[in-house]
């Protein structure tokens, strides 16, 4: 394993706070309690992949739009937040976090396992760990490892043994 040094004039450093703070605006604004689509346009690349394992993968700008739309109408209290501090190297930003939300809206069928009627009153908390690429203060890529089979199991889609 190799580490990188920081370099004298901070360079290196300074990139990776810049990353640090564009993860952290999408994490408040895309994925927080008050959602603002519009971060979409200002930060995401316009081809970005979002990838998880509870959803198909979602490319592009209106794609992720259309993704978080949906989502947010289905969980109109989705809200996801940081659990330990960002960690950035190069042009990858770890982030660790909780979240969840009650499904009190539409019907929802984004799930890889199934869908959901209309307001089931089910609850879903669950963690994660996200990796996310920026490049010239734009996200190309978040990928995500949730526990998706906690999410499922609180949302009935997974029956417990």
């Amino acid at each position: 394993m190799t580490f990188r040094r920081q370099r004298k004039d901070g360079l290196q450093m300074g990139k990776e706070n810049d990353n640090k703070a564009v993860v952290g605006r999408w994490f408040t604004e895309f994925w927080g309690k008050n959602v603002n689509l519009a971060v979409i346009e200002e930060i995401a690349a316009p081809d970005m992949l979002l990838k998880y394992s509870l959803h198909e993968p979602r490319r592009g700008r209106a794609d992720i739009r259309a993704f978080m739309t949906d989502f947010r109408a289905a969980f109109p209290d989705l809200n996801f937040w940081g659990t330990a501090d960002l960690i950035a190297e190069g042009d990858y930003v770890v982030g660790q976090w909780e979240g969840g939300g009650t499904h009190t809206g539409p019907a929802f069928k984004d799930f890889l396992l199934g869908g959901l009627p209309a307001a089931t009153g089910r609850k879903m908390r669950f963690t994660g760990t996200t990796v996310l690429k920026v490049i010239d203060g734009k996200i190309i890529e978040e990928i995500g490892l949730d526990d998706g089979l906690t999410a499922m199991t609180q949302l009935g889609l997974v029956k417990p043994v």
